[in-house]
């Protein structure tokens, strides 16, 4: 059977603001209409030195009561195993635009302490002392990468571009792929070479990051791009891209990069598409509107995914360069964090998990167009899948959603057709994505289960939130 259909019937308090009478909702699945692989990497994690996301939340040290492991917390890394975090994005962000890596290896009693990026923001422009105010520099690329280690994913390093060098930029490829005490850093890193295969070229360069043109940006990436020795890795290198719907700075990116000629886009792996849906009401307390805005807001992705994509195909007529989503999320006002230090610490609730499902299911249905994706960010700051103060610890609902979409990883993404009435505001009443999974399909909406069926992920957009 090449078409399969599902039919169910949902109240109408899934699909509108008030209750009134059933409506008929149909779901057809298109295994033969295949788009292509999703990608692991769009399940990664984004970590930043911000409030209490490092220390507070990671970091808890050697010497901590708090279980853990080389100073990293326990109970993170092992729930980061269970849903197979693929890829951590550190140190920024922003403050990847100040940052001097060297400032983070050897003994850590002989690290320098510098101000963060963020110390003027909210409650640490009123505190004089704290590690989320003052970078004690303790947890750095070795200890990152023990992280990265612990929780099975793979390092993404963000260099700094705004104040850094191309010459720091190969000398930290260097201090971690190098072999084993062939060179200075070698020695200073100690050990086997780490392998970074993943590399951001900036961060945000239209604004923390330089405040660049894209024309102007792809002037600094092809200096950055000039050398670098790969120690036989295959690096693949992250272009920053634009924020939201900014499509002349793509345009801008893209013809500039062509000034050097076309296979001058070849050393560019992912481009680094920004995009925060914001907030509607406050994090715990909305009303029944501002949980259909919000779901709007963050369903813009789908045309910021398309919309960008045609964009750089005036380009690169071949799209070569694939989509990095290294930022994306909600970003609800402050009040709600579970410490007064962790910077953009907010709760989340079911209307979280909603658009975090429904984005992981855009990534899906533009599986061919989607390399890595990162949520912002993994602990105590933004759309977070764990909360963390001390020995106290907790998952978010975001965590649980990406276990139910563990099941598409590596999957075969295929069409499928949602036919439902609209929700308030213009979301989709239902929305999702199905894939076929290999070797071992998945068949149930979010469990591994037996061969020859889809691995579907359908979500009522509309649910009424709790009054």
């Amino acid at each position: 059977m090449n078409r399969r259909q599902f039919s169910l019937t949902a109240a109408a308090g899934l699909l509108a603001p008030r209750p009134a009478s059933a409506a008929q909702v149909e779901i057809t699945v298109l295994p033969e209409e295949k788009i292509g692989v999703i990608s692991p990497m769009i399940h990664g994690h984004f970590v930043e030195h911000l409030g209490g996301v490092v220390y507070d939340g990671i970091w808890v040290g050697e010497g901590s009561k708090i279980p853990n492991v080389d100073g990293i917390r326990k109970s993170l890394v092992d729930d980061l195993k269970a849903i197979q975090a693929p890829v951590f994005r550190w140190p920024g962000g922003c403050f990847a635009d100040s940052y001097n890596w060297k400032d983070g290896i050897g003994p850590r009693a002989e690290r320098p302490v510098r101000t963060n990026f963020w110390a003027d923001n909210g409650f640490l422009a009123r505190q004089s002392s704290g590690p989320a105010k003052f970078e004690p520099n303790t947890f750095g690329t070795n200890e990152f990468i023990r992280f990265c280690q612990l929780a099975g994913g793979a390092p993404y390093l963000a260099a700094n571009l705004r104040s850094g060098t191309a010459r720091e930029f190969y000398e930290w490829i260097e201090y971690c792929n190098s072999p084993a005490r062939s060179t200075t850093l070698a020695r200073v890193r100690g050990g086997a070479p780490f392998n970074v295969e993943y590399w951001g070229v900036g961060n945000e360069t239209w604004g923390c990051g330089g405040n660049l043109t894209g024309e102007e940006y792809a002037v600094e990436y092809r200096k950055f791009m000039g050398w670098n020795p790969s120690y036989g890795v295959r690096l693949k290198y992250i272009a920053a891209g634009p924020s939201s719907g900014d499509l002349a700075w793509t345009r801008g990116f893209f013809q500039g990069m062509l000034k050097k000629g076309p296979r001058s886009l070849r050393s560019v792996w992912g481009f680094a598409l920004h995009h925060y849906c914001g907030t509607e009401g406050e994090a715990v307390k909305f009303t029944t509107d501002d949980w259909y805005k919000h779901l709007k807001r963050a369903y813009d992705m789908e045309n910021l995914i398309r919309d960008h994509w045609a964009a750089m195909g005036e380009f690169d007529r071949e799209h070569i360069v694939k989509f990095a989503v290294d930022e994306w999320g909600a970003w609800h006002r402050p009040g709600s964090q579970v410490a007064e230090h962790h910077l953009l610490g907010q709760q989340s609730t079911m209307r979280d998990a909603v658009i975090a499902g429904m984005t992981l299911d855009v990534f899906n249905r533009h599986a061919e167009k989607v390399a890595m994706a990162n949520i912002a960010q993994l602990i105590n700051c933004l759309q977070s899948l764990f909360l963390a103060h001390e020995d106290q610890y907790v998952k978010t609902v975001n965590y649980h959603v990406f276990a139910m979409h563990q099941a598409h990883q590596g999957g075969e993404a295929v069409r499928t057709v949602f036919g439902s009435p609209s929700a308030p505001f213009g979301s989709p009443g239902v929305t999702g994505s199905a894939s076929i999974s290999a070797p071992t399909p998945a068949a149930s909406k979010r469990s591994h289960s037996s061969s020859g069926k889809p691995a579907r992920a359908l979500r009522h957009t509309g649910p009424r939130p709790p009054t």
